[in-house]
């Protein structure tokens, strides 16, 4: 890989770190981001920086295997979860771990991103799946993305936050802020009565639709629900009543 194509993927590590930091998706060391270089190895964030501190002097250089072999400090202890989604999907050329606060929140309530609501969504990412609760910066963490990681653009980490990945940098990084949308929006519908769910009609006119103008099947990743009891374990009425509850407890008008 030459210098400028070096340079320019630093840059864009760096950039995308510094807006994970502004829009609150990651706090003090949270969060990870890599890329995979021309030649395979993998450029990633060290362990135990701020994500909004982050200058090229913080990347590390490792194998597809995890051996570092350039760069200061450590690789981030999330390292195998991203080397385990490059090794089983050749197409990603990048990989973004945070914990913004929606998603997060349907993480840590086990709440899948799953039902057809937002045809952006849709299109773009399709279910957004849950993986199984796995201890951070395990192998347990790459065996809970197994199932989702071959045919999904986003997985939730159960009580852990958000994995995204995509062709490059920014494109991850943009599947992460979608994600964060979703859950927000997500949650505002429920708290103003219930979501409504597209049909298996709508849902199939909108694959037509975008494979002829954007030349996008998305009947390839994991289909979103069009089932509208299938939000969870809590019902949309058990959930405003749970927030309503916090909110009386803590006394806030």
């Amino acid at each position: 890989m030459n210098n400028v194509q070096n340079n320019a993927i630093n840059s864009q590590l760096v950039d995308v770190c510094h807006r994970l930091y502004a829009k609150g998706f990651v706090t003090a060391t949270d969060g990870n981001v890599s890329a995979r270089l021309e030649h395979g190895n993998i450029l990633t964030t060290r362990s135990g920086i701020n994500k909004g501190m982050v200058t090229a002097h913080d990347l590390v250089e490792v194998t597809p295997h995890g051996e570092q072999i350039g760069g200061s400090g450590r690789s981030s202890t999330e390292l195998g979860m991203h080397l385990f989604i490059y090794q089983h999907r050749p197409d990603v050329r990048a990989v973004v771990h945070a914990h913004p606060t929606h998603a997060t929140g349907f993480a840590t309530a086990r709440i899948p991103l799953d039902q057809c609501l937002f045809p952006e969504v849709i299109v773009g990412l399709g279910a957004i799946p849950l993986a199984q609760y796995a201890t951070p910066s395990t192998p347990e963490v790459a065996a809970s993305l197994a199932p989702f990681v071959r045919n999904s653009e986003a997985i939730l980490l159960a009580n852990h936050g958000v994995v995204t990945y995509g062709s490059d940098v920014h494109d991850a990084y943009s599947k992460m802020e979608k994600v964060e949308h979703a859950a927000h929006i997500t949650f505002v519908a429920r708290m103003l009565g219930g979501v409504g769910v597209l049909s298996d009609e709508e849902v199939e006119k909108l694959r037509e639709v975008s494979v002829q103008s954007y030349g996008k099947d998305f009947s390839s990743k994991i289909a979103c629900s069009t089932d509208w009891t299938q939000a969870g374990d809590m019902t949309d009425q058990e959930i405003r009543a749970y927030v309503e509850e916090k909110i009386h407890k803590l006394g806030i008008s």
